[in-house]
């Protein structure tokens, strides 16, 4: 016969692994209104990096492919989405400076929307990877501005893990309209505010023109690289002139220079690499 005290503690033992278990599954799968107040939740906390309906907002990856870089279940998504992804720009619950804090039960609404707005990939993936690859290292020349894998250039953003963070459509459309949307500065990809790809043109006080993309800025000084990747560190009261403008230095790639085909199969090497 079990003492007083030792029941007490085999009820607690009990209590515990049963809330434990309950906190593994998600309580709203398939609920619409626990999907509608997760979308509210979602724009407060998330959209900042995730962008509007998850798609994807530059810093943070796309989160309507059913396939997921951190997470395969409801309980994984919840672990990354309550204490964040250590080295990467995923803060934990709270953190960021952006909402608030969210409960558990909000956390578990947000997943439901997350869920909710999953699309599946097309049974036949679009293009041609091999194909995408060497237009992206060859004619195409996006490797003299884009880096993959650590090959190419740096004036533009490293596109390793674009596939990962922008839709297909999105890709597409930044190479269309490249300075529709300017994408974040991937140098410090944990600050707030990264900087942006905008483009710089300054007049120094010997006369030299440099152009380039800024790569930091304060109130006193600016950081460029020029189209050339060299880094300029440069203080503002000693420039002849200084102008920004959110005219992309990438240059519009219109069908006639790139056409739906072949952009096609670069969007299908630059996926296949993300899905590494």
């Amino acid at each position: 016969m079990l003492r007083p005290w030792r029941v007490g503690l085999v009820a607690f033992v009990l209590i515990g692994i049963s809330a434990h278990a309950t906190d593994d599954r998600n309580p709203f799968v398939g609920d619409a209104k626990a999907a509608k107040a997760g979308e509210y939740q979602f724009r407060i906390n998330c959209a900042l990096c995730h962008g509007l309906g998850a798609r994807g907002g530059g810093r943070g990856p796309d989160l309507t492919r059913a396939q997921k870089k951190h997470t395969h279940s409801d309980a994984e998504m919840f672990q990354v989405i309550s204490n964040g992804i250590p080295g990467t720009a995923m803060p934990a619950n709270g953190t960021n400076g952006q909402g608030v804090g969210m409960t558990d039960e909000e956390i578990w609404q947000i997943i439901t929307y997350i869920r909710s707005q999953e699309v599946k990939a097309p049974a036949k993936p679009v293009g041609n990877a091999e194909h995408g690859k060497n237009l992206f290292y060859g004619d195409a020349n996006c490797s003299l501005c884009h880096m993959v894998e650590g090959k190419g250039g740096r004036v533009g953003p490293d596109l390793t893990g674009v596939a990962g963070s922008r839709t297909r459509a999105a890709i597409i459309d930044s190479v269309r309209n490249p300075s529709r949307r300017l994408a974040w500065g991937l140098t410090e990809a944990t600050k707030e505010f990264p900087q942006e790809y905008e483009s710089v043109t300054v007049v120094l006080a010997e006369g030299k023109e440099v152009k380039g993309v800024t790569l930091n800025e304060d109130s006193f000084s600016v950081q460029i690289m020029d189209t050339s990747e060299q880094i300029h560190l440069l203080e503002k009261d000693k420039l002849r002139s200084f102008q920004k403008t959110r005219q992309s230095t990438m240059p519009v790639y219109g069908a006639d220079l790139l056409s739906d085909k072949d952009l096609d199969d670069i969007v299908a090497y630059l996926t296949s690499v993300g899905a590494k």
